[in-house]
């Protein structure tokens, strides 16, 4: 009597199987709320009927199929360009990585109880004066690039400060501020415009432009409405609308914490494997 012989598993096996259903978790939940998700679903459309195709020998369907597969993926790689490197620059400013590389800096780049209120201070005043503001807060991504295109300033932040960089009709009113290490380092910066069809109409270019930096960055933007004085939060593609003093405060210092405890935790275990 003759037995199926079925392969053994091993742990090398159920690791592997483990490493890719999770790369593919990840993948399915970046691409659920883009563009990308509705092309997935064509293309496992387009994988059924090649499938069926070729097990009904239905030759002339699968030929045009098997043909196109090779130009569509080039073409696919071309149209989902700016999706592709999204990706890739989510990977590369991972937590984990970050915290390890960024350990030793983890002090000197977070904000200060003073920097913290001069930001809240200012977000204010220019709301109740309906004065537009970008101001991007730097994370571990850095933001060189971003800095270039606009006027050096480095000086310390206060309130004040900020208010005078955004008073209409001044030479540095127009774009964002960039902030770094407790330090204002740039005015007039120029940041990329998200092209999500998902953000609402009622917002302009100054949300779209906060937006689309924190789609590519870990960075932090506060964005204050130049129409409605409305004052919003931005990180990771995502917005925060209506936010007063003690929630700014507030946001500001959770996300000092959380970074500082995310540091600790790399730097624990850094040790643990030491010992």
């Amino acid at each position: 009597m003759a037995f199926i012989s079925l392969p053994q598993i091993g742990i090398r096996d159920i690791l592997d199987i483990l490493v890719v259903a999770y790369f593919l978790y990840i993948v399915l939940m970046w691409i659920k709320d883009t563009r990308t998700w509705a092309l997935l679903k064509g293309v496992v459309i387009i994988l059924v009927v090649a499938i069926l195709s070729y097990v009904l020998q239905l030759h002339t369907v699968w030929w045009i199929i098997s043909n196109t597969i090779t130009v569509g993926t080039i073409v696919l790689i071309v149209v989902f360009q700016p999706e592709l490197r999204r990706a890739l620059e989510q990977i590369g400013r991972g937590r984990i990585f970050n915290s390890l590389l960024n350990a030793g800096d983890a002090d000197e780049g977070e904000l200060t109880d003073d920097a913290i209120n001069g930001l809240a201070k200012a977000c204010m005043h220019m709301s109740k004066c309906k004065t537009g503001a970008l101001i991007v807060i730097e994370q571990d991504t850095k933001l060189g690039d971003v800095e270039r295109t606009g006027i050096p300033i480095d000086a310390v932040i206060t309130s004040q400060l900020l208010i005078n960089i955004f008073e209409k009709n001044t030479p540095l009113h127009d774009g964002a501020v960039i902030v770094r290490n407790n330090r204002v380092s740039a005015a007039t910066c120029f940041l990329p415009l998200s092209d999500s069809m998902e953000i609402s109409k009622d917002l302009g270019t100054r949300h779209r432009a906060a937006i689309g930096l924190s789609e590519v960055t870990d960075a932090i933007v506060l964005v204050v409405s130049e129409e409605t004085g409305n004052v919003s939060y931005v990180r990771n593609g995502k917005i925060k609308r209506g936010l007063d003093m003690e929630l700014i405060k507030k946001i500001l210092t959770a996300t000092r914490k959380k970074k500082r405890s995310e540091i600790k935790m790399s730097i624990w275990k850094g040790k643990r494997k030491d010992e």
